[in-house]
């Protein structure tokens, strides 16, 4: 396997892993209703972005860029590759204009409810489209790694 394929393969690991186990454990913080335990994971789940999924990004662009200009397959017209590229960045669009100020809100709200000891309608509401949102950015992902490995067009 080169050393290109290992690192492409090493950023989905830590970009697809991170964003499913983040949306667990933030999932598991929120059912216990504790607004201490909610604040902890929603600043863990910003941390674990930044620690793992951003690296596992930069992994995915550069080895993925450099991989696809060695086999040409960015000059093929639509296929595979220019649909997983379009699903990236949207996937992209949608973690830097809608998740990440979303988890900022939950940090900020989620630190108000610690002061009131119950959770608060705007941390709610921020996690519900963060629920909502994230499952776009996590099932895309999926849909490329699929995409990736079937190469079906």
């Amino acid at each position: 396997m080169s050393l290109l394929l290992f690192m492409h393969i090493g950023g989905a690991f830590l970009f697809v892993g991170n964003i499913i186990t983040a949306a667990f454990w933030k999932i598991r913080a929120d059912a216990t209703r504790n607004p201490a335990v909610i604040h902890e994971a929603a600043k863990n789940v910003m941390l674990a972005d930044y620690a793992f999924t951003l690296p596992g990004l930069a992994l995915l662009i550069v080895s993925g860029v450099w991989m696809a200009g060695r086999s040409g397959s960015l000059h093929s017209g639509f296929n595979w590759l220019t649909l997983s590229l379009i699903l990236f960045a949207v996937t992209g669009m949608v973690w830097l204009g809608i998740l990440l100020p979303l988890q900022r809100g939950m940090i900020r709200h989620s630190k108000q409810s610690m002061a009131s000891g119950a959770v608060s309608a705007a941390y709610r509401k921020a996690s519900l489209y963060w629920a909502i949102f994230g499952t776009i950015a996590t099932l895309l992902p999926v849909v490329i790694l699929y995409l990736m490995i079937a190469k079906s067009f």
